[in-house]
């Protein structure tokens, strides 16, 4: 009888146990999966402070876009995303910036194409001359696969590339020879960024590349250092560079952008739901900007053709067809010279994009 008493209480104190086990592996399970549920869906409260830093002033386009953006993002987040807007290199300028993306002390920035070709050599097809026929073209290739494409070599290069924004398409100005057809440019000292394709492109039409930072080309305009530039009708209204050159020729024949990019550390340790808000809210500023950026230019253009009325000291031209067909010549054929920097394939690609 004993025995049989025994066993009972055995069986029982076996099930008692069993069943503590498994309510404190039940309530582990539980709270793992609804903290694994917060992590994933941020909902910890925690504001996520972003330091967006641009070199352009805040009533650009960009600058423009950039505080649209910074609005947005707290807006759709409930006050958990907030950007920080440092405009004007205040903060940072492009050539540090890449750095301070690493350290993640800047959570995002928005270079010019020209920035990135050091890293990813592919960027250097925003610089092939006439390959864009225009912003609807342009828009294509930026928001289909070859755009995803570009996007993915900075990735891999360890930030986040997220949507393209416009400066706008480039034009000759200078104080000699109107710049019409490509012969007008021969024997004139041009100012470039730093680019092997602007090089080429520059020599092709008999002109001599002059490498300088912005800061220094309207001084080099004045003086003489230099007699033409090519410029986004942004940078040649806002610098003032129409003050020392006497013709603007609206060529379009070379492309100016931006890409905006987020610091790989920063975006690893963002929740999901608030990668997707952030990326809303970017998609908003992108039509905003490019937006801007149109009316601008149809702005700053009236305001050029103003002062070339009111001061009689400038000369604005615009290309016929015959003259644009001129250009194309010259610069299709030197595209070989570009393929060791960009591969024929990808130039060809752009070209087929309808």
């Amino acid at each position: 009888m004993r025995r049989i008493i025994d066993i009972c209480s055995y069986v029982v104190n076996f099930v008692i146990a069993s069943i503590l086990i498994l309510s404190f592996v039940a309530c582990g399970d539980s709270k793992d999966s609804k903290q694994g549920l917060a992590n994933q869906s941020g909902n910890d409260n925690k504001v996520y402070v972003v330091k967006f830093a641009h070199v352009v002033s805040s009533g650009t386009p960009k600058g423009k876009a950039a505080d649209f953006f910074a609005k947005r993002a707290e807006e759709l987040s409930n006050g958990r995303l907030k950007v920080e807007v440092f405009p004007s290199a205040q903060l940072v300028d492009d050539d540090k910036v890449f750095t301070e993306l690493k350290r993640n002390n800047v959570q995002m920035a928005a270079p010019s194409f020209s920035k990135f070709t050091p890293i990813v050599k592919e960027f250097n097809i925003w610089d092939i001359p006439f390959l864009f026929r225009d912003n609807e073209h342009l828009h294509k290739i930026m928001d289909g696969d070859i755009g995803e494409f570009l996007k993915s070599k900075v990735t891999e290069k360890g930030f986040v590339a997220l949507d393209y924004w416009d400066s706008g398409f480039k034009h000759f100005s200078t104080n000699k020879k109107p710049i019409v057809v490509p012969d007008d440019a021969k024997g004139q000292k041009m100012r470039i960024m730093s680019s092997k394709i602007l090089e080429e492109q520059t020599k092709a039409v008999g002109a001599t590349p002059q490498v300088m930072n912005f800061g220094e080309v309207y001084s080099a305009l004045q003086t003489g250092v230099v007699d033409s530039a090519e410029n986004p009708l942004s940078n040649l209204y806002n610098s003032k560079f129409y003050e020392v050159q006497n013709s603007i020729t609206l060529s379009n024949h070379g492309y100016l952008g931006y890409l905006v990019i987020v610091s790989e550390k920063f975006w690893k340790e963002l929740p999901d739901n608030l990668k997707d808000i952030f990326k809303q809210a970017l998609h908003e500023a992108t039509l905003f900007e490019r937006e801007e950026t149109q009316r601008d230019e149809v702005l700053l253009l009236k305001n050029l053709e103003d002062y070339a009325q009111k001061s009689g000291k400038l000369q604005i031209v615009l290309l016929t067809p015959e003259q644009k067909e001129q250009w194309r010549d010259v610069m299709f054929a030197i595209y070989p010279k570009f393929y060791d920097v960009v591969s024929e394939d990808l130039i060809t690609k752009i070209q087929n994009v309808e």
